[in-house]
């Protein structure tokens, strides 16, 4: 495949994406090279609005340097940049393998791949944009993309605290002190980042980065500059005028480029204040911890590695098992006012769950087991053991642990926002959820439950997964919490069998509910009942509806069967959302409702199936328990609602010898 434009005649090859589906009239998007100024760079462009969707990236001698295309021995690429012709050319090595580029009518960029000697289907290999930080301008001007996420560069702040915190990125950055170009202004290094769109820039093939730097600081307009050929030292001067718009960090495989952004002189000694005092913190730390160690490690010697041993119920446990920091009673009941009910925040099946304050001034949240608890100790003891050894920033932190008497007490990061069934199932503050915070919710708890299932030294099953145990941090970010329920699995264990089903209703599998069995799809089956529900601001257990008895998922199965998908949204967020996506997540929560588990997805398939919008989904099958709210199996059984932290049913299933 080659995409080519001849600077002399003209003659360009592009993309033109389809109208629809089915219909091949020219489309609203064109994949096209762009050289008017600065370097060359591919773009999508939307073309009756001239908007762009997507950019690669300036072509930096080595690599189009915004575009994640990872070093692949199956495939050959090069790129020819001379006075007569701009071309892009790449070749698949393996004879086996056919592929084309095809520009869909979403405007996606996709590299389709079929093996001729096994199958006659069409593979996604490469989609562009490939995550959230991909599309053109996400985060703004002087923001720069990090995993969805948006942060201003150094020395800017939000145009609209308002709309940043409700993750709308759109009106970017502004500068906190404005340049004086007299006064002797500098430049912040900002590495591994792909460049701005060269909006307005200036290009010197021959300067180095000492004269570029030179040159932009006796231009008063210049905001920032870079080397514009990487290969051996680098040589080139690429500079920009005015704002930085579409930047993001770099995967690692294209970490290859550097920008200089322009500060003002007292901007810049600001910065490099908190740096330096940084380094002096670390330094002092380190200090302090080497002297620490050298004491303890005296202490071990005299004492002989004595371990104390802590006993929770039947089992009896070192201080080195928990490898948690250990509160004493009286530094939490000073942290909590005495447990003061002023102090409460939700309770649940584990006990009550308390805001507190530490003596540093830290926010901790604080679970009290209570002596009538329907989890007891059992759960402790898994929290403690489990959640210390997992860390993601999609999971709750575990801070500490207060064993003493007959209390046991679990210290956790506060969380800002409480959890999310406060949010979509409550019409006032559900409107605050955008589509695209919802979206960004769901990839959020996915990418956690990827790493308890596949990515973590733990292969964990959560067994609990509702909207009240994901918790929400202060810019709404979820984080998986209460892993009371969670099963270690090992790596060649598939499933595994109790005749002590532990859950809640709407959100356990059939296998689980009805036999006691539990494996990883188990918690698919779970994060797709949530899904559905983080789309539709609706219970699935307390769902109604007047033309028919089905549960929500039952519901969604009747409008995706009909071709009505979109009428479960949630009537907040129809003034703006991406029609394609949310039809993306409610297709994918059906495959993960499925009936059987064999059907259901991985949840690294999942995370690959909301994340690229080309992708062809399987049809999903009848989801299970779709009658669930008006069996007789779950009338009879007694439950409460989950409007707090734990709505817990225990079964004891019953077998003959």
């Amino acid at each position: 495949m080659k995409l080519t434009l001849n600077r002399k005649t003209g003659f360009e090859r592009r993309l033109i994406a389809w109208k629809s589906m089915d219909d091949p009239s020219p489309g609203d998007y064109v994949h096209e090279l762009n050289y008017s100024q600065g370097l060359p760079q591919y773009e999508v462009v939307q073309v009756h609005v001239h908007s762009k969707k997507y950019r690669t990236g300036q072509w930096n001698g080595v690599q189009f340097v915004g575009c994640s295309i990872a070093p692949n021995p199956f495939r050959v690429s090069a790129f020819v940049y001379t006075e007569t012709e701009i071309s892009f050319m790449f070749e698949i090595q393996d004879r086996q393998l056919f592929s084309i580029m095809k520009l869909n009518y979403l405007g996606v960029v996709q590299l389709l791949v079929v093996n001729r000697s096994r199958s006659a289907t069409w593979n996604a290999f490469l989609e562009l944009p490939s995550d959230p930080c991909d599309f053109y301008g996400r985060c703004g001007a002087n923001a720069i993309c990090n995993d969805s996420l948006c942060e201003c560069v150094k020395g800017f702040m939000p145009n609209s605290l308002d709309e940043w915190t409700v993750h709308n990125f759109s009106s970017g950055c502004k500068r906190t002190i404005p340049l004086n170009c007299s006064k002797g202004d500098g430049f912040w290094e900002i590495e591994n980042v792909k460049l701005p769109d060269q909006l307005e820039v200036t290009l010197y093939r021959s300067m180095s980065l000492e004269e570029c730097k030179d040159k932009c600081l006796k231009n008063c307009s210049c905001t920032a500059y870079a080397t514009s050929d990487v290969r051996g030292q680098g040589i080139g001067c690429l500079m920009w005028f005015g704002d930085l718009i579409d930047m993001r960090v770099l995967e690692e495989v294209n970490r290859v480029q550097t920008l200089y952004v322009r500060q003002s002189a007292s901007k810049l000694d600001a910065i490099r204040d908190r740096t330096r005092r940084k380094i002096i913190l670390v330094a002092v730390m380190l200090s302090s911890i080497i002297g620490g160690l050298l004491l303890v490690g005296t202490a071990f010697w005299g004492v002989k590695h004595k371990k104390k041993r802590i006993r929770i119920g039947g089992l009896e446990i070192t201080k080195e098992d928990i490898d948690l920091p250990l509160y004493d009673l009286a530094a939490i009941e000073s942290a909590t006012s005495n447990f003061s009910n002023d102090n409460m925040i939700g309770v649940g099946g584990f006990g009550p769950v308390y805001k507190g304050i530490l003596q540093t001034g830290q926010l901790v949240a604080v679970k009290r087991l209570s002596k009538s608890s329907g989890q007891g100790l059992e759960e402790f003891k898994n929290e403690v053991l489990l959640i210390a050894r997992l860390q993601h920033r999609n999971l709750v932190g575990l801070l500490g642990c207060c064993i003493e008497g007959e209390e046991r007490i679990l210290l956790y990061e506060y969380m800002d926002n409480m959890s999310l069934n406060y949010f979509i199932f409550d019409q006032e503050k559900s409107s605050l959820l955008t589509w695209q915070k919802r979206f960004d919710i769901v990839v959020g708890i996915a990418r956690g439950l990827l790493y308890l299932h596949r990515d973590s030294k733990l292969q964990v099953i959560h067994r609990d997964l509702k909207a009240s145990n994901i918790l929400l941090d202060g810019d709404l970010n979820p984080k998986i919490s209460d892993f009371g329920l969670a099963r270690i699995f090992g790596a060649n264990e598939r499933e595994a069998r109790t005749k002590r089903v532990i859950g809640t209703y709407g959100y356990m599998a059939p296998e689980y509910a009805m036999d006691g069995i539990f494996s990883l799809k188990s918690d698919i089956y779970s994060f797709g009942v949530l899904l559905l529900e983080i789309v539709s601001s609706k219970r699935n257990r307390e769902f109604s509806h007047p033309s028919h008895h089905h549960n929500l998922l039952g519901h969604a199965w009747l409008l995706w069967s009909e071709g009505r998908a979109l009428e479960m949204m949630d009537e907040c967020v129809h003034s703006s959302f991406d029609r394609t996506q949310v039809e993306r997540c409610i297709q994918v929560g059906l495959l993960c409702v499925q009936k059987f588990p064999e059907d259901r997805p991985t949840m690294s398939s999942i995370i690959y199936m909301i994340l690229h919008c080309g992708l062809v989904l399987p049809e999903p099958k009848e989801p299970g328990f779709f009658m669930e709210r008006n069996s007789k199996y779950f009338d009879g059984a007694s439950s409460k609602r989950d409007s707090h932290t734990r709505n817990l049913v225990t079964l004891t299933m019953l077998e003959g010898r």
